[in-house]
């Protein structure tokens, strides 16, 4: 990356990257100027200090994988699509391996704390409305939305911490469509529904 061309999202992104590897302690500001092949005083033009780039990139996060993703999929008409669409978004291809596991990790601190509650919020309200669009009453619909969210985070753990033990977790796997179709029928089945293939 040539000097000077460097962006304020080149910036959030190589941050996003650093927490995902190790946590909020590699945002550092000149480890992340050496990867992107640039001096420290050029991330100043983009940020007053550390604190704002960390903010800066966890919001970059919740545009990317929360407010963007619920807009493209609210507009999926069909409520069955619409909740297959919804998980396939969200269990395909990872943008930045590892990021929502270490995020979730990292709550200790007062700014990461707040955009995983926001962005928490905000998911188990959209899983509610889609699984209320599928039929179910409110209360099973928001039981639904927090089984569907506790699956999606144990399977990104899964894709982090066993990919030999689970590697239909993995988005290139080819049994990984399989396995998804069959997460996505047990979220939405009817209670007592045989969800086995036949």
């Amino acid at each position: 990356m040539a000097k000077g061309k460097v962006s304020k999202d080149d910036w959030t992104m190589a941050a996003l990257r650093a927490l995902a590897r190790d946590g909020v302690a590699a945002v550092a500001v000149d480890v992340l100027a050496r990867e992107l092949g640039v001096t420290r005083g050029s991330f100043y033009w983009h940020f007053a200090n550390r604190e704002a780039l960390l903010v800066a990139a966890l919001e970059t996060w919740e545009r990317h994988g929360t407010t963007e993703v619920i807009a493209t999929v609210r507009g999926t008409v069909d409520p069955v699509a619409r909740a297959r669409t919804l998980f396939a978004e969200a269990l395909g291809d990872e943008k930045i391996a590892g990021l929502e596991p270490a995020l979730a990790a990292q709550t200790g601190h007062p700014a990461v704390a707040e955009v995983v509650a926001r962005v928490t919020r905000a998911r188990l309200v959209f899983l509610e409305e889609v699984c209320v669009g599928l039929g179910f009453g409110p209360r099973d619909a928001r039981h639904r939305a927090l089984a569907a969210y506790a699956a999606y985070l144990g399977w990104l753990e899964l894709r982090r911490t066993a990919p030999e033990s689970a590697p239909e977790a993995q988005f290139q796997d080819p049994g990984a469509a399989a396995a998804l179709d069959h997460l996505v029928d047990m979220v939405l089945a009817p209670i007592g529904a045989d969800t086995t293939p036949e």
